[in-house]
């Protein structure tokens, strides 16, 4: 190994273009490969056999376990050689042999990952996916291409998104989930396909939600799910209720701007 003045650790097997930029502190394991528009931030450390293709901007200490790929071409066969490209945020921890795909001209051209997320073994972001921050997505979860994670969300191992699906903040979805559907924020869901089961009561807990916060997601729940209500009534006293509970205007805009339909 050798050490730079910048306290970069660089590992003699390490394939880095000269084009790409590495900050202070950045460790790069055995046998990596690091591509052209690369820019890893600070304190950053890649275990052996991590690829990394541009264009990518990755923030500041992220950890990345053997043999991820991050930001390799879109599986898409429209793309055609456009420059796009995937940016991350800080901290977040990607397990081993994850993957990563940059964004797509038809997508926005980028894909991006927030800051704190937790990204386990075998998971794949497909391109043009917005992931928020603070998500746990547990082991070989598949997030097809144009999907979003709002913040704290947690996809249980196995689940697969479908393309142009949202995955509401503070969701649950239980292992195995198969979403066609756009997931409520605060909600659980589960099955193939996925359906409602309630409410992530542990997950909003443990984020510091009142017990009146929770009784306020509780009735919004029955009211979207159990009442009989048509979605726009629903929506309505949902919307009437959040005058008096400001945490259900997330569930509200939520709606409005639902575009293939809830888990329902």
């Amino acid at each position: 190994m050798r050490r730079a003045r910048e306290e970069r650790v660089i590992h003699p097997t390490a394939c880095i273009d000269a084009r790409a930029q590495l900050g202070a502190n950045v460790s790069v394991g055995p046998f990596c490969v690091i591509g052209a528009n690369v820019d890893i931030g600070a304190g950053t450390v890649l275990g052996s056999h991590v690829v990394i293709e541009g264009p990518t901007r990755i923030g500041r200490d992220n950890r990345f376990f053997p043999f991820c790929s991050i930001g390799a071409d879109p599986q898409d066969k429209k793309y055609q050689g456009e420059t796009t490209r995937l940016e991350i945020g800080d901290g977040n921890t990607f397990r081993e042999s994850m993957t990563v795909h940059r964004g797509t001209a038809g997508g926005g051209g980028v894909t991006r990952i927030g800051n704190d997320n937790w990204l386990m073994a075998y998971v794949h972001i497909a391109h043009d996916c917005r992931v928020g921050d603070h998500t746990v997505i547990a082991n070989a979860a598949a997030l097809a291409g144009h999907v979003s994670v709002d913040d704290y969300a947690i996809l249980g191992g196995y689940s697969l998104v479908h393309q142009f699906c949202r995955v509401g903040a503070h969701a649950f979805t239980s292992m195995g989930s198969v979403i066609n559907r756009d997931v409520p924020p605060f909600f659980t869901v589960a099955g193939h396909f996925a359906e409602p089961k309630g409410i992530n009561s542990e997950g909003l807990k443990r984020r510091g939600f009142s017990a009146d916060q929770l009784l306020a997601v509780k009735r919004a729940y029955k009211t979207l799910y159990l009442s009989g209500l048509p979605l726009a009534e629903a929506r309505n006293q949902i919307a009437q209720a959040a005058a008096i509970d400001a945490e259900l205007q997330l569930l509200v805009d939520f709606i409005d701007r639902s575009e293939r339909g809830l888990v329902r």
